[in-house]
């Protein structure tokens, strides 16, 4: 079956909120480590960052990365890592090394 055919407006519309939906997911799965995201997913909320960075200096809108991070994380960067990132075990190192080598 083929998608529907859906007015470019909506469409924008139904992407903007899908990725609202996706940006409250991660605020509330503080439980969720950005290395996991990376080794499972191949990206993390500070890429979703910088996309949002990207497409808002493709609109001539200039952002830097820690207002994107903020927009993101919805609170300042260090904030976030100091209330809820913890080190990396030794085996997600690992995961990530053979899964983005020299990243």
């Amino acid at each position: 079956m083929a998608a529907p055919t859906i007015d470019p407006q909506i469409r924008t519309e139904l992407e903007a909120a899908a990725f609202r939906r996706l940006v409250q997911h991660l605020r509330e799965r503080t439980d969720v480590q950005n290395i996991d995201l990376m080794n499972l997913a191949g990206f993390c909320r500070n890429c979703l960052s910088r996309w949002y960075r990207e497409a808002a200096e493709a609109k001539g809108l200039a952002l830097s990365d820690s207002e994107a991070r903020e927009i993101i994380y919805g609170m300042p960067y260090a904030e976030w890592r100091a209330r809820y990132q913890k080190e990396a075990t030794p085996e997600q190192k690992a995961a990530f090394e053979k899964a983005h080598p020299g990243h």
